[in-house]
């Protein structure tokens, strides 16, 4: 079996156990430096990394093809790309720069296969008279729509 599918194999065998974990990146280098990311329902500790590591490098023979390897969570800078990670992230707040380089600013209040509902909340001009008055609103937005969403950091 080729380097990069047994690699993939072992990783696959790892997740169908934890079935809480799943698969965001696995990248290859040219000189087999390999990077794994991981998400999870519940977030990834530590010890699933090292789990993870531990399932792909103690089944390698690193005689016959010698490599270095990374096991990481997906940490807040990584970009939502899957309903799974969106749904774990239910009442978050989301930053979400769209395909029309348009952005949005919600909480997220549900998640389908085929899209999001955010909760915008905004203040917008009244209609009569001066001054503004507060909307909130929810927004159905389909994951085609999305170019990259981030949960929003807020301190």
């Amino acid at each position: 079996m080729e380097f990069r599918a047994q690699i993939e194999q072992l990783l696959n065998d790892f997740l169908a156990e934890r079935e809480d974990l799943f698969l965001i990146d696995i990248k290859f280098s040219v000189t087999d430096h390999i990077r794994v990311i991981l998400d999870g329902d519940h977030g990834v500790t530590l010890q699933d990394c090292l789990d993870a590591s531990r399932a792909i490098e103690f089944n390698m023979d690193r005689d016959e093809h010698d490599f270095s390897m990374e096991v990481m969570s997906a940490g807040l800078s990584e970009p939502l790309n899957m309903p799974r990670q969106y749904r774990k992230n239910i009442g978050r707040s989301l930053e979400l720069l769209m395909n029309d380089s348009s952005e949005i600013e919600g909480e997220l209040a549900k998640v389908e296969e085929d899209k999001i509902t955010l909760v915008l909340k905004y203040r917008k001009p009244k209609e009569i008279g001066k001054g503004k008055v507060d909307v909130v609103e929810e927004k159905e937005i389909p994951y085609s729509d999305i170019k990259k969403a981030l949960v929003a950091i807020k301190f």
